[in-house]
């Protein structure tokens, strides 16, 4: 397996993994029943953290929808260059620090994060045509 296809992985296990902490966080302001049942405008709201880290992980679902192709279609190709592994060793860090952000209420390096991902998605668009 490559090293973008691990990093890929780890991503893939992170995505899957971030609900994990705000749905403890469900269960302990509204119960396990509370947390099974269908949500409800009138529902007992979770901590701030929580609600946070919820947003992060649709933004995470949402990037891998673009992160995975790319990585994808690289493997496809049989492009791996050194920049390419890298590309996608910061993605999966800058995806880390972007939950943690996130969650702990820290906007502008949260932005930061983020942008930091986007540019790794870039390099890896350009990989794909050639271009990096």
């Amino acid at each position: 397996m490559s090293q973008e296809l691990t990093w890929l992985a780890l991503t893939v296990i992170l995505t899957g993994v971030l609900w994990i902490p705000y749905m403890v966080d469900r269960c302990a302001v509204r119960g396990l029943s509370g947390a099974m049942a269908n949500p409800s405008r009138h529902d007992k709201p979770q901590s701030p953290w929580a609600q946070r880290l919820y947003f992060a992980h649709t933004n995470a679902v949402e990037n891998l929808a673009i992160f995975a192709p790319l990585v994808l279609i690289l493997d496809a190709q049989g492009r791996s260059t050194a920049t390419t592994v890298v590309a996608c060793a910061v993605y999966f860090w800058a995806r880390v620090a972007h939950a943690i952000l996130y969650a702990m209420g820290v906007p502008v390096l949260r932005t930061l994060a983020f942008a930091v991902g986007f540019l790794c998605q870039a390099a890896l668009a350009l990989a794909v045509f050639g271009r990096l």
